[in-house]
């Protein structure tokens, strides 16, 4: 009778069966697994697609579509296309199971890409503005970020574990201030306003890639009106050879820029920005203190097209009144210097919403994330506010998803840089492997509360359902079922079976599954 039981179950409980072989470990902290250089993106990797393992819907969930959009000797970025991979064939279950197929909405909702910025040492990457909105994720390394917000210039130091939201249209620039250190840097990309063509669209304004500045697209005569500037000064900040999207980055001491005797405008950190260079020797003059009069025209120029800086024709500012031009903005979020949303013995989690952090209600995405011991699962459970992105920080693991008519879509095997897709609804579950912890980081395409659906263990909906309905609709007494549902006591991050008998005894059902694949 037991045996008829369990067989009849739900495939929720199949998964929680097929996925106990593993034994718990302890893990090291995930701040010196990431200094230790785990879980860098291999880009080199891409033409391999990602994960491995059986499941005819492999390229519904494991994305390996990747772009390098730029790549130079300062840094790099590449994308990782937020839609299935081609050529995944048509599924048998797809015609007379009630309509649904691999095409439909829950499969596009909430679309977004992925990228990966790399920057070497002192490298800046230009001021610009691109048509979506962020989220960036500092990986490993520090870096100085500056944007526009609310007319100032803001520039905030982040360290390993930050997240911060920059909006769609916004001007920003970044520098790898760490010392000797590579940056990387993973964030989310909106996909919902681009023209599909490409991931994303950046707007250079110090030059960049096979562009140079979108300003060099206005007429001569338009510009030098509009900045009040001369063509001597807007030839040489504005050269027809464009400099590339990352340029070397050095400071100069004293904090002042060439002629001026002033300090530059700060940001709420109180610092000022060190004055940048690009590479190479280009069109650039310097004076007979090194410093390059190119990199203070730039700023002439920038301050006077912002409305940073007074032109001629302006009225003379009140020499009594002192203005404060310190301009206040969110802080960004470190996920290490928070208490984890769940822990336990077996592993924890982070979730990040906008009532964490207010700036991810403009973009309306969420963060993630999750730490696993070895051998250890996150049960199997739904989002059902939102689709999931993950990118496998550290570790391997097993991520399985079922299709809505009960089949398993998915049996992945995946490892360090590969990015995983779930849809909103799609019941999934992730597995470490014995050999070490398993860690994942990633988004989720709401900045609401997800508040995740587990079907099984302590907490989960199987057993709030419990009862009569619940054992007539799987054809088993009510008894039996009990027994089976309530035998979990560990909820959300669930140990391996640490019983080799109780292993053994199930080996043969578990055989039955995996053959239906």
């Amino acid at each position: 009778m037991m045996g008829r039981g369990v067989a009849a179950m739900a495939p929720a409980l199949v998964l929680l069966l097929l996925l106990s072989g593993w034994s718990a470990m302890g893990a090291p902290r995930l701040r010196e697994r990431w200094e230790e250089g785990e879980g860098e993106w291999q880009p080199e990797e891409e033409a391999k697609g990602c994960g491995g393992g059986g499941g005819t819907g492999k390229g519904l969930f494991l994305l390996d579509k990747v772009e390098k959009l730029v790549e130079s000797e300062g840094g790099s970025v590449h994308v990782v296309r937020g839609v299935p991979g081609s050529g995944v064939p048509e599924l048998p279950w797809q015609h007379g199971h009630g309509g649904w197929s691999a095409g439909c909405g829950a499969c596009r909702e909430g679309l977004m890409h992925i990228g990966f910025i790399t920057m070497e040492p002192k490298t800046l990457f230009v001021p610009q503005y691109i048509d979506s909105n962020i989220v960036l994720f500092v990986q490993r390394g520090d870096v100085k970020v500056g944007w526009i917000h609310k007319g100032g210039l803001v520039e905030k130091q982040l360290k390993m574990g930050d997240v911060l939201q920059i909006d769609a249209g916004t001007t920003f620039y970044m520098v790898n201030t760490g010392k000797g250190q590579r940056l990387h840097i993973i964030c989310s990309i909106d996909a919902s306003d681009g023209a599909g063509f490409v991931p994303y669209q950046s707007f250079y304004l110090g030059g960049g890639g096979r562009q140079t500045s979108v300003l060099a697209g206005f007429e001569p005569k338009i510009l030098v009106t509009a900045l009040n500037t001369t063509y001597d000064e807007l030839e040489r900040i504005l050269p027809v050879k464009p400099r590339g999207p990352f340029v070397s980055y050095t400071t100069e001491s004293g904090g002042k820029e060439h002629g001026q005797g002033d300090k530059r405008d700060v940001g709420e950190n109180g610092r000022g920005s060190e004055p940048w260079r690009p590479v190479g020797k280009g069109g650039d003059e310097e004076d007979g203190s090194g410093q390059s009069t190119w990199t203070w025209s730039w700023r002439k120029l920038m301050g006077r097209f912002i409305g940073g800086a007074s032109s001629s024709a302006a009225a003379p500012a009140q020499p009594n009144k002192k203005s404060d031009k310190t301009v206040r903005a969110p802080e960004p979020y470190n996920l290490f210097d928070h208490e984890p949303s769940f822990r336990n013995t077996y592993g924890w989690s982070i979730s990040v919403d906008k009532h964490d952090y207010e700036p991810l209600d403009r973009s309306d995405i969420g963060v993630y994330l999750v730490n696993l011991t070895a051998g250890s699962m996150m049960a199997p459970h739904v989002n059902p506010r939102a689709a999931e992105y993950g990118v496998v920080l550290g570790g391997e693991g097993i991520i399985q998803v079922v299709f809505p008519n009960g089949s398993l879509a998915m049996s992945a095997q995946v490892r360090a840089g590969d990015v995983f897709r779930i849809p909103r609804y799609f019941p999934f579950v992730q597995v470490a492997s014995r050999g070490g912890p398993f860690v994942f980081f990633g988004f989720t395409t709401s900045a609401l509360r997800n508040k995740p659906q587990f079907l099984v263990g302590p907490t989960s909906v199987l057993r709030v359902i419990l009862g009569p309905e619940l054992a007539a609709g799987l054809g088993v007494p009510l008894k039996e079922l009990r027994e089976v549902v309530e035998a979990q006591k560990v909820a959300v991050i669930e140990p391996s079976l640490p019983d080799k008998e109780k292993e053994k005894e199930r080996e043969p059902f578990v055989m039955n599954q995996v053959s239906r694949e």
